[in-house]
């Protein structure tokens, strides 16, 4: 399978569907939930969701992204977006990006079963020699969310980009191999079992 094929991927807590225009209500919804001003990533604004999704869909057409809607299996509730994006389809090597959550999302069963469907399908379906993730260095939470999950510090590229707010931006590059994988695997899957076990009380 290629990285940049339409698929719908599926478990008990999580369904990530292809992104769409019709999502566009319902991500609005979701993204009006975000009240913190995370100036450190690229979460939309509710009235900034349209011209995200048509970013994401251009994206998409150009073989650069292909990017899903994070929804969640228990009420069906759309609960953020998500994206296999820098794709390099020859190589083959993705990059997981581009990610948010509403704030009742973080903390749950949702991230990590949306990463392990991500990287199943990446490095089980596609094949790839490398999944790579990339954060702002501020985002302290993000990387540690990203070292939780076993990948690799791979370095920091210094003014990397201009940021929202016009400063310059220093990157954090992680990255996971397919000889880590099963490894990643096991730890996402201890994860979930634990919420399965005690819902609503575990923290992974």
């Amino acid at each position: 399978m290629r990285l940049t094929e339409i698929t719908t991927l599926r478990s008990e807590h999580v369904v990530l569907e292809p992104l769409t225009e019709s999502h566009n209500d319902e991500l609005s919804e979701a993204a009006a939930e975000i009240t913190e001003d995370l100036w450190f990533t690229s979460v939309p604004r509710p009235d900034q969701v349209m011209a995200d999704t048509a970013f994401r869909l251009q994206q998409r057409d150009s073989g650069l992204m292909n990017p899903f809607v994070v929804r969640r299996a228990t009420d069906g509730r759309v609960v953020g977006s998500t994206t296999l994006c820098n794709l390099l389809v020859d190589v083959p090597r993705a990059e997981i990006g581009y990610t948010w959550y509403t704030p009742a999302a973080r903390g749950t069963a949702i991230n990590p079963a949306a990463k392990l469907l991500l990287l199943q399908h990446a490095f089980e379906q596609c094949v790839v020699i490398a999944v790579e993730f990339r954060t702002h260095a501020h985002n302290l939470r993000s990387r540690a969310a990203i070292a939780k999950l076993g990948a690799k510090q791979d370095g920091i590229l210094r003014n990397d980009r201009v940021g929202r707010d016009g400063t310059m931006r220093d990157t954090v590059v992680f990255s996971i191999l397919p000889h880590e994988w099963p490894t990643v695997r096991l730890g996402l899957r201890a994860r979930l079992a634990r919420f399965d076990a005690s819902p609503g009380t575990v923290t992974p």
